[in-house]
């Protein structure tokens, strides 16, 4: 084959990628520019996903179009930390019964990039940790949302040294870090694939319920659920 005919080729296949409606698994292309409505019982959450991390993407869209997102609990809740949700085991479970082992029978590759930081507000995938789990692979569908807290440079210059040992956070993730807020000891480590756009007050009528603590998982004491998640138009 001629280097005209290859070049040729492979423009035809881009076009028809292009205007493909319809990508994989029942996800079309148009879905790919909507965000997700997340109502709980807490509230109703708006969460935009990011185009720099195309597979959590992809893979957090099909799922809401299945609606498995619909009756989970947040299982897991720190305040001035973070909101887990994700596992479908919760869905039934008993009272205080441990969760967070649940999820598809996939991971999906790491996707981290350092545009995407813990600010208050993002969405990341939950993980096993690196003991296991060196290429820090995602869950199939288990989630945090972050809440954390507010930094002083004194706070942040003590992460960088201890937590991050060494590693130095860029001078405008600081900035967002001392009036947003959030967890910036999990940069790098965790993907981060999208932020909560509306509804950021959720996150703190979420994270202060009370829960079993540390030996009872951090559940909360009372189901705190996601009642729908749903693709919607952008505004």
């Amino acid at each position: 084959m001629t280097k005209q005919l290859i070049i040729t080729a492979i423009v035809s296949i881009l076009f028809f990628v292009a205007c493909n409606p319809k990508i994989a698994g029942g996800l079309r292309k148009h879905d790919l520019n909507k965000d997700v409505e997340m109502a709980t019982d807490k509230g109703t959450m708006v969460i935009r996903l990011s185009d720099l991390t195309p597979l959590h993407r992809n893979n957090f869209l099909l799922l809401v179009k299945q609606h498995y997102y619909d009756s989970i609990l947040f299982h897991r809740v720190i305040n001035h930390f973070m909101i887990q949700a994700g596992d479908p085991n919760s869905k039934n479970a008993r009272p205080a019964a441990q969760l967070g082992e649940g999820g598809p029978a996939y991971t999906i590759p790491a996707e981290i990039n350092a545009e995407l930081f813990h600010k208050k507000g993002v969405i990341a995938a939950a993980r096993q940790g690196d003991d296991v789990n060196p290429k820090k692979a995602s869950s199939g569908s288990q989630f945090y949302i972050v809440q954390g807290r507010i930094f002083t440079d004194a706070g942040l210059d003590s992460v960088e040294t201890f937590r991050l040992k060494g590693r130095k956070l860029p001078v405008t993730h600081r900035s967002v870090y001392k009036t947003l807020g959030g967890t910036p000891h999990l940069d790098s480590a965790y993907t981060v694939f999208g932020e909560v756009v509306k509804g950021l007050d959720v996150i703190d009528s979420i994270a202060i319920v009370p829960t079993g603590g540390r030996q009872g998982g951090d559940r909360p004491v009372q189901n705190v659920r996601i009642l729908s998640a749903r693709l919607v138009k952008r505004k």
